[in-house]
């Protein structure tokens, strides 16, 4: 099978149909002053929609909560200035026959950039820890967690409004949602936390729960996990399939439609004894849609690329082996996308000399 007929093969989930199977990954560019996605925002989805990308993830979008973000050039999905924002966004990528979906995001207990613009007293987690033993901002309360709750549901509600194809729950990359999962950063003793993964998963349940209460069922509900963490490379969600299982089924039960596993490289696999990866996994245990992302067509992984080495591209042959044997469903691409807005156009066209390189360093120059 060759790689158009691979990718191109269309997909549907809860009602929203895909003409292929290519995600443009969620990618903070901190190009929103004052938390409001302009023109130029629109243009650039918009570019990679007419380039024939089958759905978009925005890059992170703050929900409207103190603390919530750590950079003011970040988008919100809250504000009259920022919905009109968005509206204009939704409507350039439908109109080059793309689908979209925002990234629900809080960014819990880490610095960025926040110590140069807002106050620590502002920074919120489940135990006031960045990292294991690394105190940073204070515990929420229940009154916190329930506001939280509700300030992911109202931004969903929103995005509905505004005709987003579905949302995405960034639960990943130890924010404050994975800051829950993480046994190191929840020391929790009350019903949002406790001894198991299972068990420091309700706050996402929870979320997810109030969500499908407000977007109904025919909205898809996304849900990006990772293993590692930004404070720790080497930390692990799940040990093993079963606890990643025990973790995804209330989850999934709570109206997650589709599981999007972040690695570090897409072809490690996730656990001992199977070559599957993290999503191939999700797959498994769940039944549900699973989205792999994670260096995807191009050398070196996204924190070597963002750290400034560049990265050139190269084959995806195996993910195609991977993807045409149906270990997972979606694969989400994302600097080799935000290095050319044409990556899937020339990959199906067999066009591998037009590909290019990721450089962090000529970021500017890239819409």
């Amino acid at each position: 099978m060759s790689a158009a007929e691979t990718l191109f093969r269309p997909y549907v989930v809860t009602g929203m149909r895909l003409p292929n199977r290519v995600v443009m990954a969620p990618m903070t560019r901190s190009r929103s002053p004052g938390g409001v996605p302009g023109s130029d925002v629109a243009a650039y989805y918009a570019r990679r929609a007419r380039a024939g990308v089958g759905l978009i993830i925005t890059e992170g979008t703050v929900v409207e909560r103190p603390g919530s973000c750590d950079d003011p050039n970040v988008p919100r999905l809250w504000g009259e200035a920022a919905m009109a924002g968005w509206a204009e966004v939704v409507r350039a990528v439908h109109a080059e026959g793309g689908r979209i979906m925002p990234q629900l995001w809080h960014v819990g207990a880490t610095q960025g950039r926040r110590s140069q613009w807002a106050a620590d007293a502002q920074v919120e987690s489940p135990s006031g820890l960045m990292a294991p033993d690394a105190p940073f901002g204070r515990a929420m309360t229940d009154a916190d967690i329930a506001d939280t709750i509700d300030a992911f549901a109202a931004a969903a509600r929103r995005a509905a409004d505004l005709g987003f194809d579905g949302v995405e729950i960034h639960a990943a990359h130890g924010y404050l949602i994975d800051q829950f999962f993480w046994a190191g950063t929840n020391r929790r003793t009350d019903r949002y936390g406790g001894a198991s993964l299972a068990d420091r998963t309700r706050f996402a349940v929870e979320i997810v729960q109030a969500i499908r209460r407000e977007v109904g069922d025919g909205l898809p509900i996304s849900l990006r996990i990772s293993q590692w963490k930004q404070q720790d490379y080497a930390a692990r969600l799940a040990e093993g399939p079963a606890e990643l299982a025990a973790m995804l089924e209330p989850l999934c039960d709570a109206g997650v439609d589709i599981v999007h596993c972040s690695q570090r490289r897409f072809w490690e696999p996730a656990f001992e004894g199977s070559d599957l990866n993290l999503a191939g996994w999700a797959r498994r245990l769940t039944g549900r849609t699973s989205m792999t992302v994670g260096s995807v067509g191009l050398s070196g992984d996204f924190i070597a690329g963002f750290g400034g080495e560049a990265s050139a591209p190269t084959s995806i042959d195996q993910l195609l082996e991977r993807l045409t044997r149906d270990e997972f469903d979606l694969v989400a691409v994302g600097r080799a996308l935000l290095s050319d807005p044409h990556w899937l156009e020339n990959i199906a066209a067999g066009r591998g000399d037009r590909l290019r390189a990721f450089d962090i360093s000529k970021l500017d120059q890239l819409h």
